[in-house]
């Protein structure tokens, strides 16, 4: 009776940390510090179900590669400011640095200070040439980048690829998480195409992912968009929200919705 009361118990354990994963994420998804226009974008992002499908929980310590303006930093911050930690591995900025990029530094400074809705968190930086110490090594356990790889491989071609994935192994602990969102290209397509497109091979990313040592875990179709062909005039620009184009077949392009979007759930080897 005694070891069926402890089954019980930890049975009921396992269900109620599920449902508080679930119900932080949903919490944190509905949270008034996100503004209703991210939120009209939740229909082509899926963050509830991208989050869950990473397995992430409010007690990690998660780093957001290149958050830029905050749309998924409001959500995961949300999630672990109590329990766990939220560290941002933003732009890195130097003399060379376009406005742009320092501007975005600088909205996510002030969000952090005290009073504000990222107070607590955390900023590092990531250049995958130039700033590759994320986290300290080895603290983190779940690392995740949105729809940044091809940024990446645009500017420095393979060896920003490497160094990313690199620092990312780096960072993680045994048994840690790499979540991947990214703009998918079809494996039919020239390999040309990652160069100006803005979309990625499933292949070249899993490739890349493995020679820095992860595994892949698993695979979710859950941002995927079988009417976008990856094909288009000015890439996955010409697609929402950017819309390239402008107006020219602006409803054509809005029918499609966002992106085909791989998303990749990786682990560091614990041993």
């Amino acid at each position: 009776m005694k070891k069926l009361a402890q089954y019980v118990l930890a049975a009921t354990l396992g269900v109620s940390a599920t449902y508080a994963s679930a119900d932080a994420i949903s919490d944190a998804a509905m949270s008034d510090i996100r503004s209703a226009s991210a939120k009209v974008r939740d229909e082509y992002r899926n963050p509830q179900q991208t989050l869950r499908f990473f397995g992430l929980t409010p007690d990690m310590t998660v780093v957001e590669v290149s958050p830029g303006g905050g749309w998924y930093a409001d959500i995961l911050y949300s999630v672990v400011k109590d329990n766990g930690k939220y560290v941002a591995a933003h732009f890195y900025v130097d003399d060379e640095t376009s406005g742009y990029y320092k501007k975005s530094v600088e909205g996510f400074k002030e969000n952090m200070k005290s009073g504000m809705k990222y107070e607590g968190a955390e900023l590092t930086a990531f250049d995958p040439i130039k700033a590759l110490d994320i986290s300290e090594a080895g603290s983190a356990d779940m690392v995740l980048t949105f729809r940044n790889v091809h940024n990446w491989y645009m500017r420095h071609g393979d060896e920003g690829i490497d160094n990313a994935f690199g620092a990312f192994f780096k960072a993680l602990k045994p048994g840690g998480v790499l979540g991947v969102v990214e703009h998918e290209l079809p494996e039919s397509a020239d390999d040309e195409a990652m160069k100006k497109s803005g979309y990625m091979k499933r292949s070249y990313v899993v490739a890349a992912a493995e020679k820095a040592g992860f595994v892949l875990e698993a695979s979710s179709d859950v941002n995927a968009n079988p009417m976008d062909t990856a094909d288009h005039p000015k890439g996955v620009w010409t697609l929402p929200p950017r819309l390239a184009l402008d107006d020219q077949d602006r409803e054509k392009y809005m029918a499609i919705g966002e992106s085909n979007r791989m998303t990749l759930k990786f682990t560091k080897p614990k041993s």
